[in-house]
């Protein structure tokens, strides 16, 4: 299914009947790698809807960089196309950086929110400064042959953890507005109930992070998942779906 937002084609899947369930993916992922999760959940009840972020999937390519408060503006104009009013709300990653910010302004209509492996905490460290200046420093070999291969291997083998490699054109700007949105400072005004999933495993969003998350939104509950990583979603679908429904 596809609707147009602001002119922006949004591509999104849709699946079960009953109270909607909405879910934002990660960052260079799509809705299609829910489907196991959109499955599950729709059985019991749900309206599950997963649409492809502006920028990723089959949604339209951004025009311009956008920022996080951008991606909330234009969840707000989704939700409106489809009339959808009240909602529970799983953000992961990336997404669930979005999914902080609409709970935080429209906390009237969020009926639950989850938050799974969330990229929220986004705080400067002197490890952070380090790496942004080696990714600086390459730029200056932009002449040398095989450029584009060794600027991978730098990412891969020193600076690592950073999708910003993998990005193209305009979603560049867009990955690196979305990196320096520390959102830590947001948490302490999420009044909605919240469920924070994490495996143990993360090496991407640490499950330190969790933790903290989970000291600054009030009453919220945290679940470890042992042996999970930051692909929880893949890797462990069936288990994440259950803890979901069991938190509904």
């Amino acid at each position: 299914m596809e609707v147009i937002i602001n002119g922006v084609k949004t591509n999104y899947i849709k699946m079960g009947k009953g109270a909607p369930f909405i879910v934002l993916h990660g960052w260079g992922s799509c809705s299609d790698r829910w489907i196991k999760e959109i499955e599950i959940i729709s059985e019991k009840g749900y309206q599950v809807i997963v649409p492809d972020l502006p920028g990723f999937g089959k949604s339209d390519k951004l025009e311009r960089p956008w920022t996080v408060n951008d991606y909330v503006k234009w969840f707000e104009d989704f939700t409106k196309m489809l009339e959808i009013q009240d909602f529970y709300l799983l953000g992961y990653s990336f997404g669930g950086a979005l999914a902080s910010k609409i709970a935080v302004k429209y906390p009237q209509r969020v009926q639950k929110l989850f938050l799974v492996a969330s990229a929220v905490i986004r705080k400067k460290t002197t490890k952070k400064g380090f790496l942004a200046k080696i990714s600086k420093l390459i730029k200056l070999f932009y002449f040398i042959p095989f450029y584009a291969f060794f600027r991978k291997a730098v990412y891969k083998f020193i600076i690592r953890k950073s999708d910003y490699i993998y990005t193209e054109g305009i979603m560049k700007q867009t990955y690196l507005n979305a990196v320096s949105d520390d959102l830590s400072h947001h948490l302490s005004f999420i009044r909605v109930p919240t469920v924070i999933i994490w495996g143990d495993k993360d090496q991407y969003v640490p499950v330190e992070e969790a933790r903290i998350i989970n000291e600054k939104i009030k009453n919220s509950k945290l679940i470890i998942i042992e042996g999970a990583d930051h692909l929880i979603h893949k890797t462990m679908p069936e288990v994440l779906a259950e803890k979901v429904l069991n938190n509904l």
